[in-house]
């Protein structure tokens, strides 16, 4: 694959080289193979397969079965089937009846829908089982429910009434002025072909009238296993694989005769043409110019990979670009940009769009297209070639040092990519090699010559605005639109000339301060230090990542300190400090005085607590933790940034509330807490217009002038003696003024009682229901453990009986837990999306299953669902840096012992159905 971090990369419209030319060891024509990582083959029957051993995580492995069909091959009777199908597969096969599968995933630990899953596109359907491997007859079992999907689903009349019910509460789900205003867009953007037609939800009326033989005719034609590839990537040997691959899929055989599969055609945009569509739940308005699509080309050799970084470097630059727009103090639009994207397998089109803002349509189409057209009749310049390399490089790089240290879900999809779009997939060391290889001879005319190509000139496009319905938001006609687009086509441009920068973020050092103490933890593996000025630092060294180290900073405090007359100027302070910059830098100079550089550092207050959070690899520590000593310095002012982010927060506000979900959460929170005036809502335009930026300068300058009381976490793949110089640098020189370092608790508590609040708002039918339970209770560790055992309980018969048995929801889930401050509670929500017609039978089926609990205890087997999903899932993240940085940073404000969790298997043990029982019953 090329590895894309910020752009996603199709081929390249030119090749540059049509004759065959050297780069290095690098011949333009040599085709590129793939690599030794994998094992990738073919059984005699056309199944394609791809085997590599990964370890991480260990003891796991990831299985995939993929078929190259989807909704675009249904016939007019199955509109909606290629997903139905997916569906059957979890609902009786050959070797598991309804229901068993499901049950059998989950009593070794997984879960439907956040392990176990599928999903059905216009091309494809993807079936997604991770399993462990510590029992051999798990992992054969998993090889025998791929088989069972490819060819075993059994169609059953029964289920399959009982699935179309839930399949129509999921398009149910998805209804809403998106789901709206796509259905006016799509057939315009993909007119004149099957795609238009094809959905992958379907439509309500197929869903409600399709026969069970069309569902079954499409299973026959198209699941077949020259249509087919499995993907094992995990703690499993190759070999084994390839016969459990044999074993399982070796005997399927293709139908007689078989239909050919076929992709339709995408035809190109002739005629210029304006869609004006608005709907009055949306929440912003959106201008888009989609010019016609052109056929995509594979990757074969050196000279299309090479013309694939040129695409690359294109891309990353005109992205800066139109960053950049949005710094002004009045900027054009919310967001927006232009690339060169994927419509459909086998097409990509240049596109450009805008999310407007209070400027409106003319001088938001103005900035983008003249932007385009400015990159394509001057160009870019050098220094932005340069930075744009070193970008590339930069995530290869990082990719590259941890290729062994790869979670086996990203090799999977690399592969699946392969299958579905001949992904090239020679190996991240290799693709490091034909980069560095590649990347110097690319000149800036390279990319120029591109980007002439790439960006149309009067061509035939369609424009496209989609956006709010309301009296204060006059949409345009669809002349007025295409209008708008054309005339600033024909603006002239002039070429942009760029600044003189730094080349270094910092000048001269700040004094270094020392270490006072020293202590270590054996058990946990950790270092604490406290340094001169006060502030402390916990070490946790590890090797789960070859070259990632986090990095967390807390202490309490935060907003909560602040008056109501200050709540928003408190709750803004950092956001609006660091969208302003750093030192002498604005926000996009520090991009480009850091290109190539891999790290982020977001310091903030939050409701109770202060924090400075950050991540990098080993070779740029010394400047994240040079940014970080930065933050706690004096902030950088600047009014039109400031006013720019005013513009942009208002208009992205503006329309919020018309969505009907907004609403009802904040009627729900309003109804839960009675109020209170402290409550986070959804942010309105008024709230950004009252903050004042010398306040605002001055609440940050109060919490981030002084470091007292912090406590920096550092977990990843560093030494104490190598980060030692570093800490006493630019942590232990932090200013440690006297401050308040503790909350205030605002009396935000849950009303007493049984509260009932209906909200009746949204043109569509569909409703949420939403039971929370709240209130005080007694903090400890083996608490947060049970209730959390009772909250994944409660969600296997959430699935396991009002989806499955009584079919009346498509998903919901219980969530929550456990807080300690600012004062002990619980806080649990059980959020169940469903017809209107339903809710009553919702609310009594998910109480009476909850009562249950209460009065009996759990039933015994799904107690041990749960304790199976908790032991894999810690197994797991006791080798993830992020979870001990958590685990580290909570103990520091909570007071809890870190080294609780080295006792968690056994905790988990001692769950007993009575257990779980008592904690429902607080």
């Amino acid at each position: 694959m090329i590895h894309q971090h910020a752009v996603k990369l199709g081929a390249s419209l030119l090749f540059w080289c049509v004759c065959t030319l050297s780069y290095g060891a690098l011949n333009l024509a040599d085709p590129i193979a793939v690599g030794p990582q994998v094992q990738k083959g073919q059984l005699a029957n056309g199944l394609t397969y791809y085997i590599q051993k990964n370890t991480r995580p260990q003891k796991r492995l990831e299985l995939r079965l993929v078929v190259r069909a989807g909704s675009v091959l249904e016939d007019d009777d199955q509109r909606g089937l290629a997903h139905f199908v997916e569906h059957m597969a979890f609902n009786g096969s050959t070797h598991f009846k309804k229901h068993e599968l499901v049950s059998y995933l989950q009593s070794i630990g997984l879960k439907f829908g956040a392990d176990l899953n599928a999903y059905t596109s216009f091309n494809e359907t993807v079936y997604v089982l991770p399993v462990p491997t510590d029992k051999r007859e798990d992992v054969e079992k998993a090889f025998l429910v791929l088989q069972d999907w490819a060819a075993g689903v059994s169609f059953q009349a029964d289920d399959a009434d009982q699935e179309r019910i839930i399949v129509l509460e999921e398009l149910r789900q998805g209804k809403g002025a998106q789901d709206r205003m796509n259905k006016v867009l799509l057939p315009k953007m993909l007119s004149g072909s099957q795609y238009a037609e094809r959905l992958p939800i379907g439509t309500e009326a197929s869903l409600k009238t399709f026969k069970l033989d069309a569902a079954k005719r499409f299973y026959a034609d198209w699941y077949r296993p020259n249509l087919m590839a499995v993907v094992v990537v995990g703690d499993i040997d190759q070999a084994d694989a390839k016969a459990l691959i044999e074993s399982h899929f070796a005997q399927l055989k293709n139908p007689l005769p078989q239909r050919p599969r076929t992709y339709p055609v995408l035809p190109a945009r002739t005629v210029s043409e304006a869609v004006v569509v608005t709907d009055k739940e949306a929440t912003y308005n959106l201008a888009q110019i989609l010019y016609p699509v052109f056929k995509d080309s594979v990757v074969v050799n050196m000279g299309d990979y090479r013309s694939k970084l040129v695409e690359r470097l294109f891309a990353l630059m005109l992205g800066q670009r139109t960053q950049e727009l949005t710094q002004r103090a009045n900027p054009p639009f919310v967001g927006g940009g232009s690339a060169v994207e994927p419509v459909v397998t086998g097409f990509r089109m240049f596109s450009s769009v805008a999310v407007l803002g209070r400027a409106g349509l003319e001088p938001a189409m103005d900035a983008l297209v003249q932007e385009n057209q400015r990159v394509r009749q001057f160009g870019f310049g050098a220094a932005e070639l340069e930075r744009a390399k070193l970008n590339l490089l930069r995530g290869l790089r990082q990719a590259h040092a941890e290729r062994d240290k790869t979670n086996s879900g990203v090799y999977a999809a690399e592969y699946i990519r392969n299958f579905l779009a001949q992904e090239i997939i020679p190996g991240i060391a290799a693709e490091l090699t034909y980069t560095n290889e590649l990347l110097p001879g690319i000149t800036l005319a390279d990319v120029n010559v591109l980007a002439k190509s790439i960006i149309p000139v009067d061509s035939a496009k369609l424009a496209v605005y989609a956006g709010v319905q309301s009296a204060d938001s006059v949409a345009p006609t669809q002349a007025q639109l295409l209008g708008a687009v054309e005339a600033a086509e024909k603006r002239v441009v002039v070429n942009k000339t760029e600044k003189l920068l730094p080349t270094q973020l910092m000048v001269t050092s700040p004094k270094a301060g020392s270490i006072v103490t020293e202590r270590r933890s054996t058990a946990l593996g950790l270092v604490e230090w406290e340094l001169s000025n006060g502030v402390k630092v916990i070490l946790k060294p590890t090797n789960f990542q070859n070259d990632q180290i986090l990095m967390g900073g807390q202490r309490f405090g935060g907003q909560s300190l602040y008056s109501q007359a200050d709540r928003l100027n408190a709750a803004y302070a950092a956001t609006v400090v660091g969208a302003m910059g750093l030192g002498d830098l604005s926000p996009l100079d520090l991009q480009k005085v850091l290109a190539g550089k891999s790290f982020n550092v977001t310091a903030g207050s939050e409701s109770l607590t202060d924090m400075v959070t950050g991540s990098s690899n080993q070779a740029d520590l010394e400047t994240m933790l040079q940014v970080v000593h930065l933050r706690f310095g004096k902030p950088r002012r600047d009014a039109d940034l400031f006013q720019s982010f005013i513009s942009r927060s208002q208009d992205a506000a503006k329309n919020a509330m018309a969505r009907p979900e907004a609403v009802f959460s904040d009627v729900r929170a309003q109804t839960i807490y009675n109020n209170h005036p402290r409550l986070w809502l959804t942010p309105k335009p008024q709230d950004f217009a009252g903050l004042d930026l010398d306040r605002l300068q001055s609440i940050y300058a109060e919490r981030f002038g002084s470091a007292k009381d912090f406590t920096f976490v550092f977990v990843g793949s560093f030494t104490p003696e190598a980060i030692k110089p570093l800490v006493t640098t630019y942590l232990a020189s932090l200013p440690t003024p006297d401050l308040v370092t503790q909350f205030v608790d605002l009396g935000i508590r849950p009303v007493t009682g049984v509260v009932k609040k209906q909200v009746r708002l949204g043109s569509e039918p569909k409703a949420l229901v939403s039971l929370v339970f709240a209130g005080a209770a007694d903090y400890s560790q083996d608490e947060v453990l049970r209730v959390r055992a009772l909250t994944e309980v409660v969600n296997i018969k959430i699935i396991e009986v009002l989806r499955e048995k009584m079919t009346l929801i498509y998903g919901g889930s219980l969530g929550g837990g456990l807080v300690r401050v600012p004062y002990a509670n619980y806080n649990l929500a059980l959020n169940l999306p469903c017809g209107p017609d339903n809710v009553d039978r919702v609310i009594a089926a998910a109480l009476g299953e909850i009562q249950k609990i209460q009065q009996e205890g759990p039933d015994a087997a799904d107690l041990a669902k749960v304790k199976a999903n908790l032991l894999l899932s810690h197994r797991q993240a006791l080798r993830e840096n992020g979870y001990w940085l958590g685990v580290l940073q909570s103990a520091v404000l909570l007071g809890t012992d870190p080294a609780k969790l080295l006792e968690f298997e056994s905790d988990v043990a001692a769950l007993t159905p009575a257990i779980v029982q008592a904690a429902a019953q607080k």
